[in-house]
Parts: C-alpha cells; sequence; structure tokens
C-alpha cells in the first residue's frame, strides 16, 4: 500500500484538487490588483480557467458571466477567472470587450504566465495542450472546502446556468441538510438522506415525506 504522506503530496504536486479537501492555497496578480485565495474566506468562489484572451469562444464566456456576476453575489458567490496570459493581455482584452461588445467584465481575471495557478489546479493538461488551460470551474466554499468540479474541452463553451444552479443547490444542500437530484431547480423537492437502519427504514414511510420507497422519499423546502 501507498504511503498516505506521499500519495498525498504525489496529488499536490499533480495539481489534483480533491472533493471535500481545502482548496490549494496561492497568491496571483489580478486585473483587480494582488489577490490571494485566504482573502474569500467567509464566501463561496467560482474559480474558472479559459484558455486563452482575445478568442472568440471565451469572449462569449466572459459575457455570459458578466450577466450572472450580480446574480451569483447575491449569494455570496464571488467569480474569478484565470488563464496564462499576462495581466496587460488580461486588461487589453478587457477593454476590448467594453468597447466592441459594450460588456463590462466585474470580475477579477487571474495572470498565471508562471502557470503556478494552473498547475496546482490540473488546469493544464498536456494530452490536450501544454500552452493552455482547459474549461475549469471550481466550486469553493466559504471554509475553503472543494465542494465541486467540472472540466470541459477547449472547443466547449460553458453552460453558464448551470454554473449558477449547482451554486444554489450546493447551498441548499448545507443550509437543509438534504440532497437534490436530478434536473433539481431551486423550488423543486428535494431528496431526504436514505434511512441507514432497518427501524429507520420501516419508519421512513410514516414521516409524511413523498415516498416512492422506504430509500426514496422527496420533500418540499
Amino acid at each position: 500500500m501507498c504511503d498516505e504522506e506521499i500519495f498525498d503530496d504525489y496529488l499536490c504536486c499533480q495539481g489534483r484538487p480533491v472533493l471535500g479537501e481545502p482548496a490549494p492555497e496561492f497568491s496571483a496578480v489580478t486585473t483587480q490588483g494582488p489577490m490571494e485565495l485566504e482573502d474569500y474566506r467567509g464566501k463561496w468562489v467560482v474559480l474558472f480557467s479559459h484558455p486563452a484572451d482575445f478568442t472568440p469562444v471565451c469572449t462569449t464566456e466572459f459575457i455570459a458571466l458578466a450577466e450572472v456576476c450580480e446574480e451569483l453575489k447575491a449569494l455570496n458567490t464571488w467569480l474569478i477567472g484565470l488563464s496564462i496570459d499576462s495581466v496587460h493581455a488580461h486588461l487589453g482584452w478587457i477593454r476590448n470587450i467594453k468597447e466592441r461588445l459594450g460588456v463590462e467584465i466585474p470580475f477579477p481575471v487571474i495572470a498565471d504566465s508562471d502557470m503556478n495557478v494552473a498547475r496546482l489546479y490540473g488546469m493544464i493538461q498536456e494530452e490536450v495542450s501544454s500552452t493552455a488551460t482547459v474549461r475549469c470551474v471550481f466550486f469553493i466554499d466559504p471554509e475553503g472546502i472543494m465542494r465541486a468540479m467540472i472540466y470541459y474541452p477547449l472547443t466547449n463553451g460553458r453552460y453558464i446556468p448551470e454554473i449558477v444552479r449547482l451554486v444554489k443547490a450546493l447551498q441548499t444542500t448545507d443550509e437543509n441538510g438534504v440532497a437534490t437530484p436530478a434536473n433539481w431547480q431551486p423550488g423543486d423537492k428535494v431528496v431526504v438522506p436514505p434511512p441507514a437502519t432497518q427501524e429507520a427504514a420501516e419508519a421512513r414511510l410514516k414521516e409524511g415525506y413523498d415516498c416512492k420507497d422506504w430509500y426514496l422519499c422527496f420533500k418540499e423546502i
């Protein structure tokens, strides 16, 4: 068997964040000044990477993310972008988006030209590209714990409503101690955790939930 400490070091060096574990800490230069991940403690963070500035798919994503930025802030959630371009490239692209498309980009974008953060988070995947980050999305909770991760290829833009939906689903889980079923949307019924004992399974059907069977019960919140 592998020594746990050696295995943990391997994961860290390989840049593979783990769900349920603390998100890797970092310091970085951004379009809004220097930042540390620790600065966002007490807030939800959606950290996302894009392949490169001044590219068409990334431009459409930035516009779509700008449109949901205030909705996310109302959920105590903050967007942070990243690519391995320089801060000057970021600033030029953001100005271009505003001038050509009339959209202000309100969130900070990390300049990661040394690839430190990208490698720490596994955003560089050599099988795809050694010079661009794939489209990653990391959901970090107010305690700094990695709660969800989504990876997309270079060629396909993200469905931004899913990012908002997943933030709401994670917060609903935390606030109510429940799970969310497939295709859940805010206002839908949630899933009650399954019983862990025979006695609890027998009692479950009498507890007033919308039960399809002892292990599958829903409720309104």
